[in-house]
C-alpha cells in the first residue's frame, strides 16, 4: 500500500542505507516531532562520522510486518 509518511533517513556517502517511520505512539500517525527527536538522538550517537541523519516527508510503499506495525519498502522521491 502506499502512504505519506515521515521518515527518519540514514545517508552515508551519498547514499540512502536506512529509512525508519516515525510514528507518534500516542496519535499513531506519522510524526516531524519524533523524527527530528530520533536524527538528534543519532546525530549524538554518530559524531564525527560521515553519517548525516534527515528527516522528510513523503509518500512510500509500505508493508505491515507481522506484528503490525509498518516499515517503508520503497520511497517514492518526486
Amino acid at each position: 500500500m502506499i502512504l505519506e509518511v515521515v521518515a527518519l533517513l540514514m545517508i552515508i556517502d551519498g547514499e540512502i542505507k536506512e529509512h525508519r517511520i516515525q510514528i507518534d505512539p500516542n496519535t499513531n500517525k506519522p510524526s516531524m516531532a519524533m523524527c527530528l527527536k530520533g536524527k538528534r538522538h543519532a546525530t549524538r550517537e554518530d559524531k564525527g562520522s560521515n553519517i548525516q541523519h534527515q528527516c522528510i516527508k513523503s509518500m512510500a510503499e509500505v508493508e505491515q510486518n507481522i506484528d503490525g506495525s509498518l516499515s517503508i519498502k520503497k520511497l517514492i522521491l518526486e
